[in-house]
């Protein structure tokens, strides 16, 4: 139902004043228990920025309002949805545009100029699908070779030394999507350096500059963040130039080049963008969860050995490692790694006895259904056995996370971790370190707040049988 679940970083109040203001809504919420607006221009804009996250706003909305609640973004109501019943009852056939694709491009200075409608959308999933998976295939060595050079380098480390998970992961994310998406330009450090230095800076404008206004009220932010904009494109307009002119077919762009997809529907493909941070996001808090639980790290080494035993990971092998999609299907509730997304009601939608007029914005407050007590046994317990229950893995579906409609980023993301752990995990051991807490940022794709630290140290011996249920208490 989701397949709009994209991974990106810390905009997603753009993302709700973009397609507000492309997409005009109705003036009223049809009663809707919710806030009033505190500012007749901003609507309840101060409430979400002095709460710190539009996510932690939402956890307060349905805790005071109940599973259907409404706020104000500027002079429009918003509709948001908070728990698995209803967001099952919304069913709202509003394919035909990608609310964050039209926000993204449109602050990246593109415009998508498809229109074809529900028909492309569909078709463009497919292609990506496609063009990632055919990517894989053809640089799965290349993956597995950057993995095992992280794994080499950790090996290396004395056993105390304390090792920046995010730090270290965002570089390999940044190494994988750009040699796997753009080609062999990317071998050479100083262009994924280039590229990692203009993304950080544009990411991170779009999500204060976009949250409280500042960027326009700082001469020197805003020529930073045109600079970074500016040097950004010039980059990739290189490289489909170059990939475009060698006709190539090894990477995710050369199959969007070769397409019936115009050169404006191609560049920037924002999946190139945020599939950096999903990749990033996914295998960081996987390593966290694991190093603070020696059940299921055990558990994972006994998968792997009895599936691959000695050998490299393959592609061919990845589906069979089933705890291991369990612990990556965890990782992403646990963290709520994607706690907010949105759809334009295309047509007039009832949830509850709650009517959502049409070209209403509608909020998935995601991070609160995926922290619901009443969706999720211990919810803030780390505990992949949770997902051998039917009823925990049908509400994973539909929230877009597992399944056939679990969007291609987040597949790659899945395919990049399990390599990760399938070659760490059998021969380094990760440790928390004592006293270390990670706390949640929570923006459109939630990362740690602060640096999150472990230590590792080379197996030596088989693990013992894990005494019962694999999870932590976080």
């Amino acid at each position: 139902m989701l397949d709009f679940a994209l991974f990106a970083v810390t905009f997603v109040l753009a993302l709700v004043g973009a397609v507000l203001y492309l997409y005009p809504s109705s003036r009223r919420a049809s009663g809707i228990p919710g806030l009033n607006p505190t500012d007749e221009k901003d609507g309840n804009l101060q409430d979400i920025a002095s709460k710190g996250s539009l996510h932690e706003f939402l956890v307060g909305l349905h805790q005071e309002f109940g599973p259907v609640a409404s706020f104000w973004f500027g002079g429009r109501p918003v509709v948001s949805l908070g728990s698995v019943d209803q967001l099952r009852q919304h069913v709202n056939p509003n394919h035909s545009t990608d609310s964050f694709e039209t926000m993204l491009k449109s602050l990246l200075g593109y415009r998508s100029g498809t229109g074809g409608g529900a028909t492309e959308t569909v078709l463009r999933k497919k292609l990506y699908e496609s063009a990632i998976d055919g990517s894989l295939k053809k640089n799965f060595p290349l993956l597995l070779q950057l993995v095992e050079e992280l794994v080499e380098k950790w090996k290396s480390f004395p056993e105390a030394q304390h090792t920046p998970l995010c730090a270290h992961l965002l570089g390999l994310a940044m190494k994988t999507v750009t040699q796997l998406a753009l080609g062999e330009r990317f071998q050479d450090d100083a262009q994924v350096i280039a590229f990692r230095r203009n993304h950080d800076a544009i990411w991170s404008e779009i999500g204060k500059g976009y949250l409280d206004g500042s960027l326009e009220k700082s001469s020197s932010r805003k020529e930073h963040y045109e600079k970074a904009l500016s040097q950004m494109e010039s980059l990739l307009l290189s490289v489909f130039r170059e990939r475009k002119a060698d006709r190539k077919q090894t990477v995710f762009l050369d199959a969007l080049l070769q397409s019936s997809l115009s050169e404006r529907q191609v560049k920037p493909p924002g999946e190139i963008f945020t599939s950096c941070l999903s990749v990033s996001a996914v295998c960081v808090w996987a390593l966290h969860f694991l190093s603070a639980s020696e059940d299921v790290q055990d558990r994972l080494y006994q998968e792997l050995q009895e599936v691959l035993g000695s050998d490299p990971v393959s592609l061919d092998k990845v589906p069979q490692l089933r705890y291991c999609q369990l612990v990556l299907n965890e990782t992403v509730r646990t963290a709520k790694l994607t706690p907010v997304a949105a759809r334009l009601q295309e047509v007039e939608g009832k949830v509850d006895q709650h009517v959502i007029p049409k070209e209403t914005l509608v909020v998935y407050a995601l991070g609160v259904v995926l922290q619901d007590g009443k969706t999720w046994n211990v919810p803030y317990r780390f505990d992949p056995d949770r997902f051998e229950e039917e009823p925990a893995r049908k509400s994973f579906c539909l929230l877009g996370f597992s399944g056939n409609q679990t969007c291609p980023e987040l597949r790659f993301a899945y395919t990049v971790a399990t390599v990760l752990l399938a070659t760490l995990v059998r021969q380094l051991k990760l440790h928390q370190l004592e006293g270390h807490v990670s706390e949640v940022r929570s923006e459109l794709v939630s990362s740690p707040r602060d640096e999150t630290w472990v230590t590792v140290s080379r197996r030596r011996t088989e693990p013992p049988e894990p005494s019962g249920p694999s999870g932590t208490g976080q």
